[in-house]
């Protein structure tokens, strides 16, 4: 099971969005039940990003990380969403 960490400003409000545009996408791909995705602040990433496989941020993410960051705009944007997925994919091993 790979673990899915999207964080924002707050925690709550565009990751959420985020995060379910995100299992929509991996879902249509064939991938339901391979992953499980969690949500936090931006503030939090130090201290619970290396207890993920990837990290999507809707916000600017300024530390530095041992786990894959990935941009999660498009996922608020829909603007190259499939791309953004297929580097989730790739990050994940997917």
């Amino acid at each position: 099971m790979k673990k899915i960490l999207v964080a924002c400003g707050t925690g709550i409000c565009t990751s959420t969005m985020a995060a379910k545009k995100l299992a929509t996408q991996l879902e249509s791909r064939g991938l339901k039940g391979q992953f499980v995705i969690s949500q936090c602040r931006v503030s939090e990433l130090s201290f619970k990003a290396n207890d993920f496989d990837v990290v999507i941020c809707t916000s600017n993410a300024t530390g530095t990380y041992d786990t894959p960051v990935i941009q999660g705009l498009a996922y608020l944007t829909g603007v190259q969403m499939d791309k953004t997925t297929d580097k989730v994919v790739d990050a994940l091993g997917l």
